[in-house]
């Protein structure tokens, strides 16, 4: 915490480990030596720490980052393509005894980059549950798809049904595709369903950019929980949490 901590009123924060109000971080590849300095700022505001895309599968230091990060109370875990891409080439459950072995705590189940079928999507939650805390990614990463709310609700709530703990809503890294429109403007009746159906404690939804994470804080509160966040923005994150941005500037009346 930093020297001026105590002077202001500030809305609370959930100590961790937490269940809601999470900081989900999208690592495309940090290096060690920089995951190390960076943690030294960032550790108590970041809850799941994702190793994006298949960098997990290659980064010879992911061993050592998992470590890291576990030691800091962050769930760690691999990438959903990458378990896509292994469970069509029929090398799910091998990649879930890597994820393992390497020490990933979580695991993300997806289906937005393959064409996974949603009763195998689930098979494969509830065999991943009984080893991992599950994170289920819902929406397609193809941007010519218009998601429709009541296919989200009914996958989020099976998924969370078949074992996950999360269900997290699809932006992607660029936040123009999924639960956003292609200029990034938040599909706001979808993200006011899936809240409504789910409860605001088991929906994380992707917010990679600084206007689409203020529009969730003012709508949902300081304790709505976010993804795909870049590990150099994890401050500005919590800044935005706490009203000490012009963004949310109310919170800290």
């Amino acid at each position: 915490m930093g020297p001026g901590v105590g002077f202001l009123d500030l809305p609370p924060r959930a100590e961790k480990p937490r269940s809601i109000g999470l900081t989900h971080v999208l690592d495309k590849g940090t290096p060690l030596t920089v995951l190390e300095s960076h943690l030294r700022s960032i550790a108590p505001y970041c809850d799941v720490w994702k190793f994006g895309w298949g960098t997990a599968y290659i980064d010879p230091a992911a061993r050592a980052k998992v470590e890291l990060l576990r030691r800091q109370d962050v769930l760690t875990c691999p990438g959903g393509t990458l378990l896509e891409i292994a469970f069509l080439r029929g090398r799910a459950d091998r990649l879930l005894g890597w994820a393992e072995e390497v020490g990933f705590n979580a695991v993300e189940v997806s289906n937005g980059a393959t064409s996974m079928g949603v009763g195998e999507k689930r098979r494969l939650i509830a065999e991943a549950s009984r080893r991992f805390v599950v994170l289920s990614e819902v929406g397609s990463k193809d941007p010519s798809v218009v998601p429709a709310a009541a296919a989200y609700e009914e996958e989020v709530m099976a998924d969370l049904h078949a074992g996950a703990r999360w269900a997290v809503v699809e932006g992607r890294e660029s936040g123009t595709v999924g639960l956003y429109h292609a200029d990034g403007r938040v599909r706001e009746d979808l993200a006011e369903r899936l809240t409504a159906v789910a409860g605001p404690g088991r929906v994380v939804f992707e917010a990679p950019r600084k206007d689409q994470q203020a529009w969730f804080i003012r709508r949902f509160g300081p304790s709505v929980s976010l993804g795909n966040i870049a590990p150099e923005d994890v401050l500005g994150l919590e800044t935005l949490r706490l009203g000490l941005r012009a963004d949310t500037i109310e919170l800290s009346r």
